[in-house]
């Protein structure tokens, strides 16, 4: 099969091994798949794949099931499918644990199932699993206008949770509201802070944080009694002070969650609520792919370049 490879922080278009389907596993004829911001980390030689996982980039795709393992009762060979990875998306072949597999919903394109498997199980893990939101607590998103961000808006709004973004230019605000957000601030006019107090009148319950260390006190400041920070990425770095005093007295919770490295079982239950709770969404229209553009495979050097730019809304899918 051809893939992606990396050769010194460059990615081509070349020959690499067909992957063999083994027991559990699913083995997907890729149609298309997504950049994730951990794609570009893997891709300048940080974040390297999980044990056993392949160090081919690309960690979701869509595509048809071409073969089954021992085992597997699922799906047949012809169903059209869209998969979480821990890696080897980038590539015409993929074979994954069948818990990581859903079919595509209703109503969305193949091409479109890409976008969905990493973003929704992301925001789906640690705003209701790792989180525990409940129905009407308010919801502070960092970086809203990303594929998490708007996977979670959407997931919101059907949850009956106000929410409230930040994001990077006001257009980003604005294509946020629209679809669902509360409210939102650009991050480049300073501090988020006073202004998510006003709108929470008092404290949110729930932060979905991806920037780390530069958002921590602040963060820390703008939750509420029982707040709970769910921590998914370190863009604004690793090490920061903390008001130990505020935690306790407000008796904050700091949630620290990765998505790639769980294991098998841990992913399989997380599809099997994604697939359950927020699967009808999509059929019913409540809820939509949300995405800036699709590019040829091929050209993932050319994408990768697009999404560090930090201007895109959503998510950018490849398309073999």
């Amino acid at each position: 099969m051809k893939a992606i490879l990396v050769e010194n922080q460059q990615l081509h278009w070349a020959e690499a091994p067909d992957p063999v389907c083994g027991v559990g596993e699913v083995k997907i004829q890729v149609a298309a798949t997504a950049v994730n911001r951990a794609d570009l980390v893997q891709a300048s030689g940080g974040y390297p794949p999980p044990p056993g996982a392949s160090d081919i980039l690309g960690l979701e795709c869509a595509g048809v099931v071409t073969e089954i393992g021992e085992g597997v009762d699922r799906f047949q060979p012809g169903d059209a499918v869209c998969a979480l990875l821990s890696g080897g998306g980038y590539a015409e072949q993929v074979v994954v644990p069948a818990g990581q597999v859903l079919p595509i919903p209703a109503g969305v394109s193949m091409l479109e199932a890409a976008a969905l498997p990493e973003v929704f199980a992301t925001a789906y893990l640690n705003l209701y699993i790792e989180a525990r939101l409940s129905v009407q607590e308010k919801v502070l998103l960092h970086a809203g206008a990303s594929g998490v961000g708007t996977a979670a808006i959407q997931m919101l709004k059907t949850t009956h949770n106000p929410c409230f973004v930040t994001a990077g230019s006001a257009d980003k605000v604005a294509a946020c509201v629209a679809l669902g957000a509360d409210g939102g601030f650009d991050r480049h006019q300073g501090s988020f802070l006073s202004v998510v107090q006003e709108w929470s009148g008092g404290g949110v319950d729930v932060i979905l944080d991806p920037v780390g260390a530069q958002y921590l006190a602040d963060n820390i400041t703008a939750l509420g009694l029982n707040g709970r920070l769910v921590l998914i990425g370190l863009m604004g770095g690793v090490s920061a002070e903390v008001n130990l005093g505020a935690m306790m007295m407000k008796r904050i919770r700091v949630i620290g969650s990765t998505l790639r490295a769980r294991s098998i079982g841990e992913k399989a239950q997380i599809l099997d609520g994604l697939h359950r709770e927020v699967w009808p969404h999509f059929e019913s229209g409540a809820i939509k792919p949300i995405i800036e553009t699709s590019m040829p495979l091929e050209q993932a050097g050319e994408a990768h370049k697009l999404v560090a730019g930090n201007e895109t809304v959503g998510k950018v899918t490849l398309v073999l």
